[in-house]
């Protein structure tokens, strides 16, 4: 409310104050909602390395909660935040991400949220042009919920590289493949039977691509494909 109202410092003092009390208490109910509200508040204030810190820890505790209401306020914080560094492309693969999570979910977009992301949203597009702008966006509507969160914690990690066009070398073709539909959330025998093959040459394939990449988690197989723009 004080922000809607426009008494940003206000609001500042708040959150701030209440954010420190719910971290002291253990409280991860309060920090899951606040910590969305201080990347806002951060970035009203030009708060750029604050922003990113603040939306790596809300992000590592919405993915360690669950709560999914969190994720999608994070995806909305990291396309703001990718916007104000000039990171367009991510930007709006970030919030395409959340209009197809929103979808899914059948979760209206909130009206003040529309109105605050239009402006960065539009300066995204014309800086982009229409065909980067559409690549982009199509990228992130084919996102997990999983891997729409693993994209904005690494895009808020500065010490994580950056999402780099597809140059993977030492994996082969059917060995991209797989790593794409691991990030997509297929199961072994889901990815068998899409492919084709046995879930034993899926995993024979998976432990392959471990050995050389050291990625064997699927969730570390997400991470990759997202660095290198399987998905």
């Amino acid at each position: 409310m004080l922000i809607e109202a426009g008494d940003v410092a206000a609001a500042d003092r708040v959150c701030a104050e209440t954010l420190a009390r719910a971290r002291d208490t253990g409280d991860l109910w309060h920090q899951v909602g606040l910590l969305p509200v201080m990347v806002t508040l951060d970035l009203e204030a030009g708060r750029i390395r604050e922003a990113a810190a603040h939306l790596r820890e809300s992000l590592q505790l919405a993915l360690r909660t669950g709560v999914t209401d969190s994720v999608r306020d994070n995806l909305d914080c990291c396309g703001h935040l990718c916007a104000a560094t000039g990171r367009f492309a991510e930007a709006l693969t970030a919030w395409a991400a959340l209009a197809a999570l929103r979808r899914r979910e059948k979760i209206p977009d909130l009206p003040v949220d529309a109105r605050r992301r239009d402006t960065p949203l539009r300066r995204a597009e014309r800086a982009l042009g229409p065909a980067r702008a559409r690549a982009a966006e199509e990228r992130g509507a084919g996102m997990t919920a999983a891997a729409a969160a693993e994209y904005a914690l690494m895009l808020a990690d500065p010490g994580q590289p950056q999402p780099t066009t597809p140059g993977q070398g030492r994996l082969s073709a059917r060995e991209q493949e797989l790593v794409a539909l691991v990030a997509q959330g297929r199961s072994d025998a889901q990815i068998a039977a899409e492919l084709y093959i046995s879930i034993r040459t899926v995993r024979s394939h998976l432990d392959r691509i471990g050995d050389k990449t050291g990625c064997r988690r699927r969730v570390d197989l997400t991470r990759l494909a997202l660095r290198t723009a399987l998905v």
